[in-house]
């Protein structure tokens, strides 16, 4: 069988912890990989993993290499893919990636790109692990990488775990989401798709619980929330209230969406910032079902290894 090629890609910030990302060169050859790319390590522009020129050609190579990778993985996250939106060519991405298996993934910051992606060329990606955080982790999940093989690795994926908010449902409708934060700033602007009926997955990092409120208001007073048919809140790292919060924490945040948005929102959903995150697909059709405290989601039609 032949090497799984992934070509890795540095959107947003630089390398910071080069020890990580070695630990996760060294997995990915252990499980049979050939990496391309490894000269995005040696760039660095202030806090970004090169300039914006730079940056964006490691996305617009996907649209002339006359061999695609399986696999374009992010290193990480940070901030500055937001910059190269502007700078990308949609149009022949689309025509080189679309119906292809080339899986594109990351997280966090990358959450703008697969916004633009889909907004401008109607492209799929997956939220998942990258390189440094997940694949080179000190101590691996035991969860993560399983979960990403086995989603890339077949037609028909899906994701279980434990929830609250609601006991009993069954509804469908396309998958998509990422970074709150993220899908917040391109609110108004052409790189933020429309999508109706849709199951929204949310997550974020280091921001106080008001914040967090506010950027789900910001998503419910646009009328993106009440357009979806469910709400899934994911993992919020270190979103730790202040003593001036008086006893308001995250879970009263989450309750005051819940009275407002109108759609069923469920908690407890694997993928974020913390080690042990699902792979899912951007933009792909799914089921969310709920049964008492189990949740599941399951999903198709997104690119997959051969």
């Amino acid at each position: 069988m032949p090497a799984t090629r992934v070509r890795l890609i540095a959107p947003s910030g630089y390398p910071h912890d080069r020890a990580a990302m070695s630990r996760g060169v060294a997995r990915l050859r252990e499980s049979g990989c050939a990496l391309e790319g490894l000269e995005v390590f040696e760039r660095t522009e202030l806090r970004y993993a090169g300039g914006d020129a730079e940056r964006a050609a490691d996305i617009n190579a996907l649209a002339v290499l006359d061999t695609l990778p399986d696999i374009a993985l992010s290193i990480r996250g940070g901030y500055g893919a937001t910059r190269l939106l502007e700078h990308l060519h949609y149009d022949a991405l689309r025509e080189r990636l679309a119906g292809t298996g080339t899986v594109l993934v990351g997280h966090s910051d990358f959450t703008a790109i697969q916004l633009a992606l889909h907004a401008k060329s109607g492209l799929l990606s997956f939220g998942g692990p990258m390189l440094g955080p997940d694949f080179g982790a000190e101590t691996l999940s035991g969860v993560t990488l399983p979960h990403f093989w086995r989603t890339v690795r077949s037609a028909h994926g899906h994701a279980e775990w434990a929830s609250s908010g609601e006991h009993a449902l069954d509804l469908a409708g396309p998958l998509w989401g990422g970074n709150l934060a993220m899908l917040c700033s391109l609110l108004g602007t052409p790189y933020f798709p429309r999508i109706d009926g849709g199951i929204l997955f949310v997550e974020d990092v280091g921001e106080p619980p008001f914040r967090i409120e506010r950027l789900l208001y910001q998503l419910h007073l646009s009328g993106v929330l009440g357009r979806q048919r469910a709400l899934i809140l994911g993992d919020f790292t270190d979103c730790r209230p202040s003593a001036y919060d008086n006893g308001y924490d995250l879970a009263a945040g989450f309750a005051q969406i819940r009275r407002v948005a109108g759609i069923p929102v469920l908690d407890g959903l694997p993928f974020g910032h913390a080690p042990d995150k699902f792979t899912l697909p951007f933009g792909v059709p799914a089921r969310l079902r709920v049964d008492g405290g189990a949740a599941r989601l399951d999903f198709s039609g997104y690119p997959h290894l051969a």
